[in-house]
């Protein structure tokens, strides 16, 4: 009897017919996700070579959709516990914070408000979508494919990989648009497996055309043919800014107003920032890669990971869980396995040399390029030498073979 009330409680998680207008959400997610990391894929793999670029691929899309499915997991719980206290979640969204909150408390959730808020700022800058159809140029001449070279990049490209299914950001919000929030964690592994079928080819044929020049370009964007379709490609902005929009509305007690036009206007103090931030540092893949190492890998990894672990260490806890592990996974002991290993791996991998190397990495490109730099990674111009820059002298007699200009009609 007590199975049958949960998978009853389990059903019911999220059947609110209000939320069925915020279901549009969910594959704008996955286009915003694609469309961030297909330009900066290529420069991880010049970073890291064709081989580790593909590994990595694989191996961080399993591990985000892991951690996607505890998020999950954490979610549901929260909810049907929330619900049998009678709480009612009409006009107002959940957002992760609010879970680790309801299952930890109040540490927890401030750990997970300040990394996510953060990860967020720092993540929200300029989007440039951009379909790459790269497999349809050919090797540029003289192309070198020597990645990798240095211990430095390597780790570089494999935060940046790290950040590419680290897209968790909005997982919480688009559960709760969801009539049945629990059938997430199935829609997100497939959402990944489609993100691979775009980024490898990508990624692969960038890297293949452009080699070593990539290392040089972290936008591959820069190193497209102009074209019409290039030119008329557009920015995206403003979705991954959407849980930092619902966190700033709670806080000044705007989240449940029902006037758009007030609602868009307190979220100004939230873009301004983010334009500003991304005004001051244009560093598309490196932001990328110190996000994912020092952010992402928290915010996304690790403390789902923990909250998990915390909220079933009991065996009381575990007896009564909403959604009991598969078999697949070894039951609470083979869940509790990866889950420990998710944290190891990516505090030592992930945090620890990715933010150690993705540090180094932008403060290189603050010394080369500064701040408010205003053409990122552009080719170099040819420069006059020093003791030439400000001479006056004349202008050199015309080539032997130059026509000078008729000096009247007659002259010809």
């Amino acid at each position: 009897m007590e199975s049958s009330d949960k998978s009853v409680e389990t059903v019911m998680v999220g059947n609110y017919v209000e939320m069925e207008r915020e279901s549009s959400d969910e594959p704008r997610g996955f286009k915003s996700k694609v469309a961030q990391v297909l330009l900066t894929l290529p420069y991880s793999f010049s970073q890291l070579g064709m081989i580790s670029g593909i590994v990595f691929q694989l191996f961080y899309g399993l591990m985000g959709s892991w951690t996607a499915y505890i998020i999950t997991v954490l979610y549901v719980e929260y909810r049907t516990r929330k619900e049998r206290e009678k709480a009612d979640f009409r006009n107002h969204v959940i957002q992760w914070f609010e879970v680790l909150d309801g299952l930890l408390g109040r540490y927890w959730r401030n750990v997970g408000l300040a990394f996510n808020c953060t990860f967020l700022l720092f993540g929200s800058n300029l989007v440039i979508s951009w379909p790459l159809n790269d497999h349809l140029h050919c090797l540029v001449e003289g192309v070198k494919h020597s990645g990798p070279t240095k211990i430095v990049l390597y780790f570089t490209g494999a935060t940046n990989i790290l950040y590419t299914f680290g897209g968790h950001a909005v997982t919480v919000e688009i559960m709760h648009a969801m009539w049945k929030p629990q059938k997430f964690k199935s829609i997100y592994l497939l959402a990944t497996a489609y993100v691979l079928t775009l980024t490898l080819p990508s990624a692969a044929a960038v890297y293949w055309a452009f080699g070593d020049l990539l290392l040089n370009h972290s936008n591959a964007f820069a190193l497209l043919p102009r074209s019409p379709f290039r030119d008329m490609a557009f920015i995206t902005f403003g979705f991954a800014c959407t849980p930092l929009y619902f966190v700033w509305e709670k806080a000044i007690g705007m989240h449940e107003c029902r006037s758009l036009c007030k609602r868009a206007a307190a979220r100004l103090p939230v873009v301004v920032p983010i334009w500003f931030l991304a005004i001051v540092f244009p560093f598309f893949g490196p932001i990328n890669s110190t996000v994912g190492s020092l952010l992402v890998s928290v915010t996304v990894y690790i403390i789902p990971a923990l909250a998990h672990i915390f909220t079933f260490r009991s065996a009381v806890a575990r007896e009564n869980a909403i959604e009991q592990p598969s078999k697949y996974f070894g039951k609470w002991v083979g869940t509790y396995v990866i889950n420990i290993f998710v944290v190891v791996w990516v505090l030592i991998v992930g945090f620890g040399f990715g933010g150690w190397a993705s540090m180094i990495n932008f403060i290189h490109q603050i010394d080369t390029f500064g701040l408010f730099t205003k053409c990122y990674q552009c080719p170099a111009q040819a420069q006059l030498p020093p003791h030439l820059a400000n001479a006056t002298a004349p202008f050199p007699p015309p080539k032997a073979n130059a026509y000078p200009l008729p000096l009247s009609p007659h002259a010809i």
